[in-house]
């Protein structure tokens, strides 16, 4: 059974994380999913399973809710800029881009999850 609110306090701690993330780009996002993880899954106990379950729903989460205000600015922007039309394929075109990455970043805070939920 999911504990949402491990996977809501793995959230937060991403979302933390993240904002600090932007210092060191690249290694900095796959620290951020790993410590999201790590507090999921330590939170959620269970073992290494539970723990990666946890962790990839917290990584997901976030993921999700970057590709949404990806998408809404996308709109807005392309809204602004060229019509209505242009504005909403650029914003449908950053929506899925984004939740692509964010689905593949989720594979490292399903990692951090199995070590949280190892140790817990």
């Amino acid at each position: 059974m999911t504990d949402w609110s491990a996977v809501l306090w793995g959230f937060v701690a991403g979302v933390v994380a993240g904002v600090f993330a932007f210092a060191l780009p690249v290694i900095g996002h796959v620290g951020a999913g790993l410590i999201a993880g790590f507090v999921a899954g330590f939170l959620a106990g269970g073992g290494i399973g539970s723990g990666a379950w946890h962790g990839l729903l917290a990584g997901a989460l976030g993921g999700l809710a970057l590709a949404v205000i990806a998408g809404l600015i996308g709109v807005i922007a392309g809204g602004v800029a060229g019509g209505s039309v242009g504005g909403f394929l650029g914003g449908a075109g950053a929506f899925v881009l984004v939740a692509l990455v964010a689905f593949v970043f989720a594979i490292d805070s399903a990692i951090g999850g199995a070590i949280g939920g190892l140790l817990s």
